[in-house]
């Protein structure tokens, strides 16, 4: 069995080689956490790749929300090539539509035009008007790698049932586990399955009350996640 995965969100280079000293095993590389994650530049993929080994997972996400206009596909479509030649290993997006379901026209027209990358579904399930209905259209989808999600808009923390119901009801492999994720809520999530783990804040040091995306990753706050998913 592959042991459990440990992704962390990077902005830049010295978030990227302070996750990967402290154990990471994979990045979110992501620009604008103020919008909650939005497509980075090419440059600080490259610039990521040139100081780091681990395998980068890029967002292709335009706004804020998860619904994106004919001229937004287009663009991300277009920065693919651009961000694959830059160093990028897969691509995290996902897209719903105005009923709130998840919009696969537009979801498959990114997974055609990263192929053969492979490809996380993020959030945007978690906001789903029907729940069950958002992960049966997900899971048929082609070279998807695996699903962040929280089980709930609110956070891993108010998810927990969410998630160890999709887990029982056989997805804990897809399921990367992630939004609000604490290390306390780690254990019962190995117990039901759950093997990938997606870490931002949590690694940041921030002091009490302050914005965490305001300071960067540290290595000794990766080690302690690194540490409790071997442990298991």
């Amino acid at each position: 069995m592959i042991g459990p995965l440990l992704e962390v969100i990077a902005l830049d280079v010295r978030d990227a080689v302070a996750a990967e000293e402290g154990g990471a095993d994979r990045l979110e590389i992501v620009a604008d956490m103020a919008s909650d994650g939005l497509t980075p530049s090419a440059d600080v993929v490259a610039a990521i790749s040139a100081e780091c080994a681990l395998p980068q997972m890029v967002m292709l996400r335009p706004n804020a929300g998860f619904m994106a206009s004919e001229a937004e596909l287009d663009r991300l479509r277009g920065a693919v090539k651009e961000l694959s030649e830059a160093g990028a290993t897969g691509f995290v997006f996902g897209f719903l539509d105005e009923e709130g379901a998840v919009d696969l026209r537009a979801t498959e027209l990114l997974i055609h035009a990263v192929s053969p990358f492979p490809w996380t579904f993020h959030r945007a399930v978690d906001h789903a008007a029907d729940l069950v209905a958002a992960w049966r259209a997900v899971r048929l989808l082609p070279n998807l790698a695996t699903v962040l999600t929280a089980g709930s808009p609110s956070g891993v923390g108010l998810g927990l049932p969410t998630l160890r119901a999709r887990a029982d009801a056989g997805d804990a492999q897809l399921i990367m586990a992630g939004g609000g994720l604490k290390r306390e809520h780690v254990p019962a999530l190995i117990e039901h399955g759950i093997h990938a783990f997606h870490v931002g804040s949590a690694v940041r040091d921030a002091p009490p009350g302050q914005d965490p995306w305001a300071y960067p990753v540290t290595s000794a706050h990766v080690r302690p996640w690194r540490a409790l998913l071997d442990a298991d």
